[in-house]
């Protein structure tokens, strides 16, 4: 953009900054700053379609946004002015999906740094019915132990369900239905952003489209969302339009709005039915439902072993019971053939890559290369690998042309599903920059920062953020658009991204000149913008 397309738009802006009041702070005695930080020369996007604002100053003062405008002429000063010459100046990102809250709760892995150096400030955690069915004790812990990003928490309906009826293939009872609800609202009571769902995952698998709609009724009389991993997103049970249509059901009859979690058309036989998931979608949408979703720009999925191949009778119960099934040869002889359908389903074992195990021995390796290193069969290796313990792995399931169709809908934010063994935990919102803003231009750099923050904030009612704007929460990030980039690969996905050079959250300095600080700025965002 050259200095005479932004000309009229500076001098708008410059209008609506004499309007707000922003320079008011000039006026201050000389002796005492005027900001906490004071972020220089930076080309600034507010979060929205505004374009870009070149050589602006962002005044940082007692963790908010307090100054647009150009310091030097104003005369404003403050305790620590960063260059931000060449830089793009945008809201801090905000990631719908993530598994974050193990390392959010330890005392080793809680700076987030996976997520602040993609430009990450807020994550939401506790997604695919895994959030607490209990909040409190968890939010206490995060905010004793100190959190490097911001966090907001789901109550999950699996943790419900193995809370209350310990993880059993069947209906609730009534008092145990009436016990989930309890849960939920007091969930909601604390802060939740509302209810999530992993329809395809055991023990979500197990609960009927009613049940859901019961527990949903709850999280909407105390404004949350309903946030769900559909229940089929291939050919496995009900098929991906019908459980695209489940989720909308669910979102009608229990009032409340739905997010599609990681939307995606999974395996050969859904590949193009992108098409027909918009079309229902954009229906609801014109119908006065509120629907969104979320995405992560990968072809890969990534999963446990155990979720890509096994039905979900066998998965029953706690923790490793499966094992024993597997162990019985009456019971793998009779799986065996549906165990074959699902990695027709996913592609076959070329597209099953170990990405963790407890033997290191296979990491890195496809299905089809252990079995041919066994001399054993890909569903007889897959079985031996799942009883040595956890396996996760990286599923290429999706084509090209869905993840595109989706990107490009104006009801799609970006997210990662950040999960070990996956360079999505660690790169998903620089490589869809480099992938789709720089290289395919599939979308516009305002598009991109916009499904990063503001459509998010926007979508969850997080009212404060998501924008540059005064009075804001100042979760602002600073990257290089020349390096701004991923490092990690399949080969080596724990890389920290490239090319962020600032990071402010809550109005403080957590990356300065692309190193970490040290410190431990970030808050339990509670429903209904009350922070904690």
């Amino acid at each position: 953009m050259n200095r005479d397309s932004i000309r009229l738009p500076l001098i708008l802006f410059s209008v609506l900054l004499t309007l707000g009041g922003c320079g008011e702070s000039a006026n201050a005695p000389s002796d005492v700053p005027d900001f906490d930080i004071l972020l220089l020369n930076g080309t600034v996007y507010r979060g929205g379609a505004e374009g870009a604002f070149e050589s602006v100053d962002v005044g940082i003062r007692n963790g908010e946004i307090a100054y647009l405008g150009n310091g030097d002429e104003d005369g404003v000063d403050a305790r620590q002015r960063l260059d931000a010459t060449g830089l793009v100046v945008a809201p801090g990102f905000i990631d719908p999906h993530t598994h974050a809250l193990n390392e959010l709760r330890s005392s080793t892995a809680n700076s987030n740094l996976n997520y602040l150096m993609q430009g990450v400030t807020t994550v939401f955690t506790g997604n695919d019915g895994e959030g607490p069915a209990s909040l409190e004790e968890t939010i206490e812990h995060l905010k004793s132990n100190g959190i490097g990003t911001n966090a907001a928490l789901y109550v999950g309906h699996g943790s419900l369900r193995n809370s209350v009826m310990a993880g059993a293939y069947r209906a609730p009872t009534a008092e145990e239905l009436a016990q989930m609800k309890s849960l939920v609202a007091k969930a909601m009571e604390s802060g939740a952003l509302g209810l999530s769902t992993g329809l395809y995952y055991v023990p979500g698998y197990f609960a009927d489209t009613e049940e859901v709609i019961a527990l949903a009724r709850v999280a909407a009389e105390h404004g949350g969302i309903y946030d769900t991993h559909v229940r089929d997103e291939s050919t496995y049970n009900i098929g991906l339009i019908a459980a695209i249509d489940e989720a909308l059901r669910i979102g009608r009859e229990a009032r409340i709005p739905v997010n599609i979690a990681h939307i995606k058309a999974l395996g050969v036989d859904v590949w193009g039915e992108s098409a027909r998931v918009i079309t229902r979608i954009e229906q609801a949408r014109k119908a006065g439902q509120r629907v969104t979703a979320d995405q992560y720009p990968w072809s890969a999925s990534g999963t446990h072993l155990r979720d890509t191949l096994l039905p979900r009778a066998v998965l029953a119960g706690a923790g490793t019971d499966y094992f024993e099934r597997l162990r019985d040869p009456r019971i793998l002889a009779n799986i065996r053939p549906e165990m074959q359908e699902n990695l027709r389903r996913r592609g076959g074992p070329d597209s099953l890559l170990i990405v963790a195990a407890n033997n290191p021995n296979i990491v890195g390796k496809t299905l089809a290369e252990i079995a041919d290193g066994r001399g054993t069969d890909p569903i007889d290796t897959a079985v031996d690998i799942m009883t040595e313990g956890s396996t996760r792995v990286a599923s290429f399931n999706m084509h090209a042309d869905d993840i595109k169709a989706f990107m490009q809908q104006e009801w799609v934010m970006t997210s990662s599903d950040g999960t070990d063994g996956h360079p999505r935990k660690y790169a998903s919102f620089p490589k869809k920059y480099r992938d789709y803003v720089l290289g395919e231009q599939l979308i516009s750099l305002e598009d991109f920062l916009y499904r990063s923050s503001g459509l998010t904030a926007e979508t969850f009612g997080l009212h404060d953020r998501g924008r540059i704007e005064i009075g804001y929460a100042a979760d602002v990030v600073a990257f290089d658009p020349e390096t701004f980039a991923p490092a990690a690969t399949f080969a080596a996905w724990d890389r920290l991204s490239e090319g962020l050079v600032y990071s402010i959250v809550n109005g403080r300095l957590a990356v300065d000149k692309g190193n970490y600080t040290g410190i431990l700025p970030g808050i339990v965002l509670r429903k209904r913008n009350n922070p904690s």
